[in-house]
């Protein structure tokens, strides 16, 4: 069906897919251009995805990473946005479907901009996800600070010292900036925050530990400066494994798999999984219906323009987007998504898709913080790092946080946390714990009774 409320219009229709940096940078660049919008999302907000290591760790509430879009986008008329999961692209009758609670709708479209980010990949192992969460959504970012503070409580409740030391091992797999950031703040958590705060255990004496398949920590940002993180992360007191790889995850640990060849457990009740990434499945929808091709991320290989083989009024950017040279992060999707709505303006006036100029990317550097006063940049050819990496990061990460409201909120919960020990969001609920495996256990139940009623 079509959505209900929805006004016919002869005006071009552009579906934008997703509302992260490049679903709604492309919807804010066509404000002023006369064509009706509809933003098709799966969440009710747009997330800043590069700070939902501070949400799991206590240092900012989710809301403040996460402003609707629907508030975001309540003064731009020619918008509408649209909750629900875009599950099939027809490119020959250029309709999105899409679902939300069961109902399935189906929304026409002149020019379609598809950025549905990215989600967690296990590499083939989906059942990792159940004891090793990754670091993708609100979801993730909550359970993980139940799991976290959970360990430190149900140790201190456990009189036998195994299994303490299991509760009080911490694992991250992955060392890519969300992999170094997350290790930081458990071990700050642990040495700072939560110090004194319990009666029968020591929260300092908790193991992180971090593991890497590369042979160092930031592989991306080159070994100056993965040797700048892997300095301070020792210093906090991370344990860093590098040229490991994890072939199994349990409730209670796992198998790190060496570049030599062995093998080894590790007893660890809190993983983080931070190791790779996986397009969303709409990649794969479109390579079976185009000449286009995905990668084995499943990331489209886009042509110049970004658009697919024979469909000029179709654009792929950010995450989704084989591109040479663009990482995958903001900085390539917000240029990318504002790159196609320059075009979809500049066709409305008249421009032939023949002239269209290749996209260029303009790299304005990366960066990623590794604790309290210490991160590591890269802008251009220069390298640094330090306090003054470290401020760079608070202003780029603050330019880009969308709303003044969650700027203010954000430089506020910072202050407390940054000038003392304390953070302002360490509430965790049974729920946010433990809900993913309250969910299998139900499915599993469920399947149990189809099967004796059939």
């Amino acid at each position: 069906m079509s959505h209900p409320g929805a006004v016919q219009s002869d005006k071009h229709k552009v579906v934008i897919i997703g509302s992260g940096f490049g679903g709604l940078n492309a919807a804010q660049k066509l404000r002023r251009a006369d064509v009706d919008i509809k933003l098709i999302a799966k969440t009710t907000h747009h997330l800043f995805q590069p700070l939902l290591y501070q949400v799991a760790t206590g240092i900012l509430s989710e809301g403040e990473i996460a402003p609707p879009t629907r508030l975001i986008m309540r003064k731009q008329r020619n918008a509408q946005v649209v909750l629900g999961e875009a599950t099939h692209i027809d490119l020959v009758n250029q309709t999105v479907d899409s679902v939300l609670l069961g109902h399935s709708y189906r929304t026409p479209y002149d020019s379609l901009i598809i950025a549905a980010g990215a989600g967690q990949s296990y590499f083939g192992n989906d059942q990792f996800a159940e004891w090793a969460p990754g670091m993708k959504t609100i979801d993730d970012a909550l359970e993980l600070r139940g799991r976290i503070l959970g360990a430190f409580e149900q140790a201190e409740r456990s009189s036998d010292p195994v299994r303490r030391e299991k509760l009080l091992t911490f694992v991250v797999v992955g060392a890519g900036p969300t992999g170094v950031e997350m290790a930081g703040q458990i071990a700050e958590l642990s040495d700072s925050t939560l110090k004194g705060a319990f009666r029968h255990i020591d929260p300092t004496q908790a193991r992180v530990i971090l593991i890497e398949g590369a042979d160092q920590v930031l592989p991306p940002m080159g070994p100056k400066l993965g040797a700048k993180a892997h300095k301070r992360l020792e210093k906090l007191g991370v344990e860093i494994q590098l040229n490991a790889m994890v072939t199994d995850v349990d409730r209670n640990g796992l198998v790190v798999k060496y570049k030599d060849g062995t093998s080894k457990r590790i007893e660890s009740a809190t993983k983080v999984w931070s190791a790779g990434v996986a397009a969303s499945p709409l990649g794969a929808d479109l390579a079976r219906q185009s000449d286009t091709e995905i990668d084995r991320a499943g990331r489209v290989k886009v042509l110049p323009d970004l658009t697919i083989p024979g469909h000029p009024n179709v654009w792929v950017v950010g995450d989704m987007a084989f591109v040479e040279g663009v990482p995958g992060q903001a900085q390539g999707a917000i240029q990318g998504a504002k790159y196609a709505a320059d075009l979809i303006k500049a066709e409305l006036k008249g421009a032939s898709p023949d002239s269209r100029a290749p996209f260029k990317y303009f790299n304005k550097g990366s960066m990623a913080a590794v604790s309290k006063y210490s991160a590591v940049a890269q802008v251009g050819k220069l390298e640094f790092g330090g306090f003054l990496a470290w401020l760079a990061w608070l202003g780029l990460h603050l330019i880009y946080l969308v709303g003044f409201q969650s700027k203010l909120m954000t430089v506020l919960s910072w202050t407390r946390s940054f000038l003392s020990p304390g953070r302002g969001q360490l509430t965790m609920t049974e729920q946010q714990a433990y809900a993913r495996t309250r969910i299998e256990q139900l499915e599993e139940i469920a399947a149990v009774e189809n099967e004796k009623a059939g």
